[in-house]
């Protein structure tokens, strides 16, 4: 199994924090305060573009038409990318928004900040719950493939587990020290979890005993976000190491480091974004966006009889 570097998107001034991706698009967030908006195919900017007063510490698709944008003073707003008109605009967070999850199943939008604040939205744009949890940095959401479970990435080195209905806690698991940053249900494996944490490992859960299955070595640094792909066959994991890295799903089995040899990043890799089953796109604070691709493999040629 092999990745390649496909194409290296440039243009932002400053860190790339976010990235997010759909059909021939790709939408990132910068320290240089621009939400920019690429094509794939070309690997060229068009002519969306939104500027704010802050940087840009994450952005989640709430639809393909509405793009949810957190900002490092806690500002949450939503647009209209077709009109690029500011739908919504939120000031319930004070302090810098980490990560947005939709739930597209139960129409909810899950938002957390660095102060351990998690507020819940329908696609109204109502407040549904705010709870202010104490954990510490929410650095990464996920949610179930069923959509009745979420859970929380915290600096308090926790996992948190929510149920979707009533939005009670089910369960906390000390994790990782230092920190939980980066969460993942396992894509083929019901009641599984994958963890990263700020310790660099990579943790595979039983979330109904809370036992660890595996853990791993998995980078030098923090390990910043965790996508499958191939039908939930592989994970890719990035990391403030600067690299990315490809891992069997079942076993967690190294398969292939990109990094700078590679064509890869030069400093921490921020962020990754699922294309589609083949394709990710990485972004860092090199300021670049870098798209991989797997090479699937030729059609050998028959032998001579």
């Amino acid at each position: 199994m092999t990745f390649r570097k496909q194409k290296e998107i440039s243009g932002h001034a400053a860190a790339v924090y976010s990235c997010v991706a759909k059909g021939n698009l790709i939408y990132s967030g910068s320290a240089d305060k621009f939400v920019a908006r690429w094509r794939i195919d070309e690997g060229i900017q068009d002519k969306f573009s939104i500027r704010f007063e802050q940087s840009i510490y994450v952005l989640e698709l709430i639809d393909p038409n509405i793009l949810a944008v957190g900002l490092s003073n806690g500002g949450l707003h939503f647009f209209d990318v077709d009109t690029r008109k500011e739908l919504k605009y939120f000031t319930q967070h004070t302090a810098a928004i980490f990560s947005i999850k939709c739930n597209s199943v139960k129409e909810h939008i899950y938002v957390g900040d660095a102060e351990g604040n998690l507020s819940i939205w329908d696609f109204q744009f109502n407040l549904l719950i705010y709870l202010p949890l104490n954990c510490g940095k929410i650095r990464s959401i996920d949610v179930s493939e069923d959509a009745g479970q979420f859970v929380l990435g915290c600096q308090d080195g926790t996992i948190r587990l929510f149920e979707t209905e009533f939005f009670n806690e089910l369960k906390t698991l000390v994790a990782h020290e230092n920190g939980a940053t980066a969460v993942l249900f396992h894509p083929l494996n019901e009641g599984q979890l994958i963890s990263g944490g700020k310790d660099a490992l990579l943790k595979l859960w039983n979330l109904e005993t809370e036992e660890v299955l595996q853990t791993v070595v998995a980078h030098t640094f923090a390990i910043y976000a965790i996508v499958s792909l191939q039908n939930g066959e592989i994970l890719m994991t990035a990391s403030r190491d600067k690299n990315v890295k490809v891992w069997k799903s079942a076993d967690l089995d190294f398969i292939k480091r990109l990094d700078f040899k590679e064509g890869g990043h030069r400093h921490s890799v921020n962020a990754l974004a699922k294309i589609d089953e083949q394709t990710v796109v990485s972004c860092s604070d090199d300021k670049r966006l870098i798209i991989w691709e797997e090479l699937l493999k030729e059609t050998q040629p028959s032998p001579p009889h």
